[in-house]
């Protein structure tokens, strides 16, 4: 199916998404509308253009391709499934993530992978191109948020990162992250710890076009939860 969503209503577009019976959907001139594939499964969408706010909200297996950029909210709450985005994302991108992939080719606002979390075999995974804003991994409690920082002279990261961080792991690829908060640890990543983002950087390299053996060359940094300032510590105490 091939729908036109120009001068379509968000909510009109989501029910003949949802209605249709067709596994395979290409939405046209998608211009912010809002919700699309929320809670799919079993769907492969793309997307040429700009989708609004909560694309791909609560999927639960279904794959999305945005040829363009996505706004705020990509992924919110996704079980299951892969995002890809050609573009970067705006703010709160993996918001309460708690499966599935969500791969950036460029940057994201801020806030990218907020109460991310895991359980059991279920590891949401958001790997970023470019660069991120302030608060990444904010609340953090699993799953891995993986910055590549590619064509980034400096920072790739913004501050605040890993405020309130008590699970999960942060890769950093050719910046050491500075000011963090005293509830996260940094060291360089070792041989052991790349393996572990070796598969997901292969996928975003045969999706976007580059090299995987030069990207995970690089000097990675990885944050981690301080055991010795846990995240407890900071609610009061009865």
């Amino acid at each position: 199916m091939v729908i036109d969503a120009n001068g379509v209503h968000f909510a009109k577009l989501n029910d003949i998404v949802r209605q249709s019976g067709d596994k395979e959907i290409v939405i046209n001139n998608a211009l912010g509308h809002r919700y699309i594939a929320s809670g799919l499964s079993g769907r492969d969408i793309r997307i040429n253009g700009t989708p609004g706010n909560a694309l791909g909200c609560y999927l639960d297996g279904s794959v999305i391709t945005v040829n363009g950029n996505a706004q705020d909210a990509t992924g919110d709450t996704m079980n299951n499934g892969t995002i890809y985005v050609h573009g970067s994302a705006g703010d709160a991108c993996g918001y309460g993530m708690r499966g599935g992939k969500i791969f950036i080719r460029g940057n994201v606002g801020y806030r990218a992978g907020i109460h991310m979390k895991e359980y059991k075999e279920h590891k949401p995974v958001i790997i970023v191109g470019g660069k991120a804003g302030d608060f990444l991994g904010e609340y953090q409690a699993g799953g891995l948020l993986v910055v590549l920082g590619i064509g980034i002279d400096g920072a790739s990261i913004g501050s605040f990162c890993g405020t309130g961080m008590h699970g999960g792991k942060i890769f950093v690829r050719n910046y050491l992250p500075q000011n963090l908060p005293p509830q996260v640890s940094v060291r360089r990543a070792k041989k052991e710890d790349l393996a572990e983002i070796s598969e997901y950087v292969g996928e975003f390299c045969k999706t976007f076009g580059y090299d995987k053996n030069e990207l995970l060359n690089g000097d990675y940094f990885l944050l981690t939860p301080n055991t010795k300032n846990p995240y407890h510590q900071i609610y009061t105490q009865n």
